[in-house]
């Protein structure tokens, strides 16, 4: 039977104050223009901004900012869009393969009866980087302001591309959210490396959210930022706390990682707590990781302070293991891949390196539910942040090498860790070498 949500009547004034509060964390103060570039800012070191700041016409409540607080109270639908506002904001957007009169397996949103066929079609959103032209990236963040996103209630798959490149981290975060209201909220994304010559070089991003199944999920968007070198003393911050679960037993997990998008990992307990402080508020995945589990995560809602509600994250025991190389390797397990090599300072693909390389996607051919990390590890010479980002380049050409030979993007995740994690003392050049190496991690089989 088809689901059928009727717009909430939710009796709220629509005449707010624009300005109802402007903390001093953020230089976006002017929040009536619909495109803002700032420099030297409070957030960052450049902001650029698309859309104005006005929670899709409904105003904002007195002592709510957009940029640090927590969901907006749910607001009614559907709504007249302001013809001066950016082509794509403050309007219901649904899938591009919507079609009104097929059966949804898991219903439709209220949304859904509200859109325009004509206005709300998915779109690709353009950030100007001028501002930022020949500046040291050091960091980049996209943050958006979304609403009624319900991609667990109605079977959702929201894709998000990002100047043409599957954005997987934005769709991780998008996928799990689950708006009820409808409500809006900020998420900040963080941009991959790949990404910061093209801001240097003052290059256009353009990124479009698609639901890639026709599902009945209307979704909106109020305004989108990049955050250029941001300023993380000057974001608004929370506090979390949780636990991590076994999934069947039901019994906590001692000594299991958890970290977020920008934070090193914590280790939980004896009763399997965890706490991550000083979290930029926003909605945020947070992943956790034991041996003999595959990875799990679960999503933060984090406003600022302390006030947020705990968070657990359920781990499946692993109960196989694939082979690689002569070798079984169980759920959570690492090993180093052997003659991944390069020059000095480099991030190219050697030719030694392809047929270890070639392993790895016939292991993620044989095994299609299969996900892997692959961590790039460095020793200690030299300047840390050079190293972590020189680690993350090379582990990102190994990946884009198994991608090009036919493996999903979004079964690979790249990181790299740097000095971060060594695995011998760095006081010798035999303990160094160790080091330097790359890592495979089954994530999930």
């Amino acid at each position: 039977m088809k689901k059928i949500f009727f717009p909430l009547l939710v009796f709220l004034t629509a005449t707010v104050a624009l300005h109802a509060q402007v903390n001093t964390v953020s230089s976006d103060t002017d929040w009536a223009k619909q495109q803002v570039s700032l420099s030297n800012a409070l957030e960052a070191e450049h902001i650029v901004r698309i859309g104005d700041v006005d929670n899709l016409g409904f105003g904002w409540p007195e002592g709510f900012d957009p940029f640090c607080g927590r969901m907006t109270e749910p607001h009614y639908y559907p709504w007249e869009a302001d013809p001066s506002d950016l082509p794509g904001f403050d309007r219901i957007l649904m899938s591009s393969k919507f079609n009104p009169s097929s059966e949804q397996v898991c219903g439709t949103d209220g949304y859904t009866f509200s859109f325009d066929p004509v206005t709300g079609k998915p779109m690709l959103f353009t950030l100007s980087t001028d501002i930022a032209k020949g500046t040291t990236v050091k960091n980049a963040w996209l943050q958006l302001f979304i609403d009624d996103f319900q991609a667990p209630t109605f079977c959702s798959r929201f894709q998000v591309m990002l100047n043409n490149s599957r954005f997987n981290e934005a769709e991780k975060i998008i996928n799990a959210i689950d708006q009820t209201g409808p409500v809006g909220k900020l998420i900040s994304i963080p941009i991959p490396e790949d990404f910061y010559q093209t801001i240097a070089e003052g290059k256009p991003l353009s990124f479009k959210i698609d639901e890639i199944n026709g599902a009945g999920d209307g979704f909106a968007l109020d305004f989108a930022r990049l955050l250029v070198n941001r300023k993380f003393e000057s974001s608004c911050k929370g506090n979390i706390s949780g636990m991590v679960i076994d999934k069947d037993a039901g019994t906590p997990i001692a000594k299991a990682k958890v970290w977020s998008n920008n934070q090193a990992a914590v280790t939980t307990n004896a009763e399997g707590r965890f706490e991550l402080k000083n979290l930029p508020t926003g909605f945020e995945i947070l992943t956790a990781s034991a041996p003999g589990y595959a990875d799990g995560s679960g999503m933060a809602d984090i406003g600022e302070g302390n006030e947020n509600a705990e968070v657990l994250i359920y781990l499946q025991m692993g109960t196989n293991t694939i082979q690689f190389d002569d070798k079984e390797i169980a759920i959570g397990e690492s090993i180093n891949l052997k003659n991944i090599l390069f020059d000095q300072g480099k991030s190219e693909i050697k030719p030694i390196s392809k047929p270890e390389l070639d392993k790895v996607v016939a292991l993620l051919k044989a095994n299609p539910t299969a996900e892997i990390e692959l961590s790039g590890h460095t020793s200690s010479e030299g300047e840390a942040s050079y190293n972590r980002s020189l680690s993350y380049k090379r582990v990102k050409a190994c990946k884009d090498y198994i991608v090009e030979h036919g493996i999903d993007s979004g079964r690979i995740i790249a990181v790299g860790y740097g000095p971060d994690r060594p695995v011998a003392p760095n006081d010798t050049e035999t303990n160094r070498a160790k080091n330097r190496r790359v890592e495979m991690r089954l994530v999930k089989n």
